[in-house]
């Protein structure tokens, strides 16, 4: 059966082929309802884009790609701007993800395409990235269930992070839920914190949602009372976002927490800010952690407790699976959770 093409998505959908072309190349000069009727009519057929329909049916583009969502953190922006020093503290799970892949496709002879930008919606994402790549990885989140099963008939697909919605799909995990109960049993048994406060992320972030379940089950192991939903959720889960959550929560009265566990470095980074500033005393006031490992945790001061999760090999570790998978097309779908480690620095109290 021949793969389907841009004039098939053009008759389903009763439109022009140039029409069908704008949803991909520029999908807002496009009314939203022309739009919906044109991507549903891809989705149907399984029309995948392409910008070398030749390159995609012999696999011989000699590109990855990686597809994610760009929440930059305006915060790490700056400190790279202001300080020419500052770029590897600047790296974010996403540069750290970019740098695995890029070391590991060059040693497999391949270039990388990274599709970063929310501009245009998940479609735009799928549309410069799908078309031009011999096989993708992409984040939890990032693109519709539906696109990435229409996708994965024509080119090999990692899933980096959250739950394995695709069974046939390769897919790509750390210890999020076993890192984070770890650490916060860390705080309870060795340092005798009791009064601890979760910040989240958006309840649709996988990653996050599995580390509060990690702090949910070492709350109860150790008796304490169980939270069901975080103390705090932020939207982007930067470094501003942390520095507020500090903020609401000395403000809310009461006794103050223990410890303020966050659900990754960044907000822990904006929180040690934001408690400076008011003058609470970290660690001796209160405790505070992250999440990720990223560069910055090591050097900020306090220096952050966090649990170190092997951002780098997650990349290098697509691209393995991707090269497996373009070698093998027949081979049977891997499930993997790297293991994570924790980091016990001065804002708990230890180091």
């Amino acid at each position: 059966m021949s793969a389907p093409t841009v004039y098939d998505v053009a008759e389903r959908s009763g439109v022009s082929i140039a029409t069908v072309s704008r949803v991909y190349r520029n999908p807002d000069s496009v009314r939203a309802q022309t739009r919906e009727r044109v991507l549903e009519a891809a989705r149907e057929l399984g029309y995948v884009p392409s910008g070398n329909a030749r390159g995609l049916a012999s696999r011989t583009t000699g590109v990855l790609g990686l597809c994610f969502p760009d929440y930059a953190d305006p915060d790490a922006e700056a400190d790279a701007e202001n300080d020419s020093g500052a770029d590897d503290a600047a790296m974010l799970y996403s540069d750290q993800i970019i740098r695995g892949m890029e070391r590991a496709a060059r040693r497999h002879g391949y270039a990388l395409l990274i599709a970063a930008s929310l501009q245009g919606g998940p479609e735009s994402l799928v549309a410069k990235v799908a078309g031009r790549v011999d096989g993708f990885a992409v984040l939890a989140q990032t693109v519709p269930t539906e696109d990435l099963e229409v996708i994965s008939r024509r080119l090999p697909v990692v899933m980096l992070a959250g739950p394995r919605e695709i069974d046939h799909l390769d897919h790509l995990v750390v210890a999020n839920a076993a890192g984070e109960r770890e650490l916060t049993r860390h705080l309870i048994e060795d340092h005798g914190l009791r009064r601890l406060a979760f910040v989240g992320g958006d309840p649709d972030s996988p990653d996050a949602e599995a580390r509060f379940r990690g702090f949910r089950e070492a709350c109860g192991d150790a008796g304490l009372p169980v939270p069901e939903a975080p103390d705090l959720r932020t939207g982007m889960m930067t470094r501003a976002e942390g520095a507020r959550a500090a903020e609401t929560l000395l403000d809310r009265g009461g006794e103050r927490p223990d410890a303020m566990v966050f659900a990754n470095d960044q907000m822990a980074v904006g929180a040690l800010r934001a408690l400076e500033r008011r003058e609470v005393r970290v660690p001796e006031d209160m405790a505070v952690t992250g999440f990720d490992g990223i560069p910055l945790s090591r050097i900020v001061r306090p220096s952050l407790t966090t649990v170190r999760q092997p951002i780098r090999q997650l990349g290098e570790q697509a691209v393995e699976l991707l090269v497996q998978r373009l070698a093998d097309p027949s081979r049977e779908p891997m499930s993997l959770e790297l293991p994570v480690s924790l980091a016990r620095r001065a804002s708990c109290g230890c180091g």
